[in-house]
């Protein structure tokens, strides 16, 4: 994979030249689907810390080069776009509803539900997660295991810049309907996202369970609690009330995880 890596890293040079890109089709076909299979994730962990693998994004972004325009057909249903959509047998373990659509070279893995949502190419998506419906997983998005993705969430995609991260959901996460969560933010094990809140890389969450409201951006505790707030901020024009999210308690760390989150759900009534 190294020497693939390689000349995946020297094709990119020149993006802009169609014949030296033609040179790494076999590599980058092979890329998407490993990427497609989970044996390579474009964003991994490593000592509690997400890394970016660049190469990979580049692998992704001269696909898109290298792929023509195309009639793809989804059973009754045809589209026209240069990336094929994901074909199912059964076999894979996983439940797809009518209208539930995954981009090729994006992984869903074993004992997870897809009801009509759309999962775009380079995202992994771990077993038992729930992918709600109108639930949208962007290009490159890391979701864990156990995650619920509740209707209308939002994933932010992110390929270029090639240095910067992907949005990450950690294991055992709830994030509420219609929640946003973009520019690469990271969401820790266990949290539990209220109903419709942004959390962006440079939203300001605040810890209002503290005296001192500590702030933190672009990451959200390990089985914190959070719902949407605001915060007062000074323009030239004057004070305004600016979008935050608020850590108002955290959840439990019972064996049975269900059972912490519906708890959760009912004791600080996140909906």
């Amino acid at each position: 994979m190294d020497e693939i890596k390689k000349r995946i890293n020297t094709a990119f040079e020149n993006i802009n030249h169609q014949e030296k890109l033609n040179t790494v089709s076999s590599d980058v076909k092979q890329v998407i689907e490993q990427l497609g299979k989970g044996q390579l994730r474009v964003c991994e962990k490593k000592e509690d810390q997400w890394i970016t693998h660049e190469w990979l994004k580049k692998a992704i972004l001269i696909y898109f080069r290298l792929r023509k325009m195309n009639l793809v057909e989804a059973g009754d249903l045809s589209f026209y776009d240069k990336i094929p959509l994901r074909q199912w047998t059964g076999k894979e373990g996983v439940r797809v509803v009518p209208h539930a659509l995954v981009r090729k070279g994006a992984y869903i893995a074993k004992n997870t539900i897809l009801m009509p949502s759309y999962v775009n190419i380079g995202a992994y998506v771990d077993e038992g997660t729930l992918v709600d419906t109108w639930a949208t997983v962007g290009s490159c998005a890391q979701v864990g295991k156990n995650v619920h993705l509740s209707g209308g969430v939002g994933l932010g995609g992110v390929l270029e810049p090639l240095q910067a991260r992907p949005v990450v959901i950690e294991d055992h996460v709830f994030v509420g309907s219609r929640s946003i969560i973009v520019e690469g933010a990271v969401i820790r094990k266990g949290a539990v996202i209220g109903a419709g809140t942004l959390i962006t890389a440079s939203t300001r969450i605040i810890d209002v369970t503290k005296s001192d409201a500590p702030v933190c951006k672009g990451e959200v505790p390990e089985n914190a609690v959070v719902i949407s707030g605001s915060t007062i901020k000074k323009f030239p024009a004057g004070e305004f009330n600016i979008p935050c999210a608020l850590i108002i308690g955290k959840r439990s760390t019972k064996t049975n995880k269900k059972t912490s989150l519906n708890d959760c759900l009912r004791e600080y009534n996140i909906s």
